[in-house]
């Protein structure tokens, strides 16, 4: 009987030590996200409206997942910003996360505002050289204005984006809501932010773009 009591305790002192050593040993490092993509923009992509995660930036994060792509998605989008806030935020933003991929949506409330082009062509080319001087792809988002801000204002603010885009020689999408059209069913009642139904066109408008700058 003392023999048995002994193996068992013998036994049972190996296991503990087993278990020991296996909860102890050391585990491999999880791998981090190949890219980081940095989304800077307005109420388009801050998700106006919409229930947490119908938002497009949402819709992103699950096609990486799907398309089995290692990156990690931050929305820094505010509603209601403009060009001038985003350059007045961007340096934070890259310094605390440090992107791979910056995509800049920003413009449409400076166009709303009437705000000179001037001013916000050279606040989204100063986010761009930002963007870029800290090692990041940049992915510029256009966007168009109504017709009643006139023809020439109209024509000069969606230049701008492409403009920017060429000299910097950054990837454009040359307008974020093509894909809309004029259907209202795809807009909230104010006619101005894209409903649940639209967030799927709004992601597939971007993402033959960004899939390029992810290779």
């Amino acid at each position: 009987m003392r023999n048995v009591f002994s193996l068992w305790c013998a036994v049972l002192t190996a296991l503990l030590l087993n278990s020991a050593a296996i909860a102890n040993a050391p585990r491999a490092p999880t791998a981090s996200p190949k890219a980081h993509i940095l989304i800077l923009g307005d109420s388009l992509s801050a998700g106006y409206g919409l229930s947490n995660g119908q938002g497009w930036v949402d819709l992103l994060a699950k096609k990486l997942d799907t398309e089995k792509i290692s990156a990690a998605v931050t929305n820094a989008s505010i509603s209601g910003d403009t060009t001038a806030g985003g350059v007045s935020r961007l340096p934070a933003l890259l310094a605390k996360h440090k992107p791979t991929h910056v995509l800049i949506e920003l413009g449409g409330n400076d166009g709303l505002r009437g705000s000179p082009i001037p001013s916000a062509k050279a606040n989204l080319q100063k986010m761009t050289d930002l963007a870029k001087a800290a090692g990041a792809k940049v992915i510029i988002v256009g966007m168009r204005m109504p017709p009643n801000l006139g023809l020439s204002y109209t024509t000069q603010f969606e230049a701008m984006f492409s403009d920017v885009a060429k000299a910097s020689g950054v990837a454009l999408v040359p307008f974020f809501l093509i894909a809309l059209g004029t259907d209202l069913t795809y807009f909230q009642p104010d006619r101005i932010h894209p409903t649940a139904a639209a967030q799927p066109k709004l992601l597939d408008t971007v993402w033959p773009v960004l899939r390029k700058t992810l290779k």
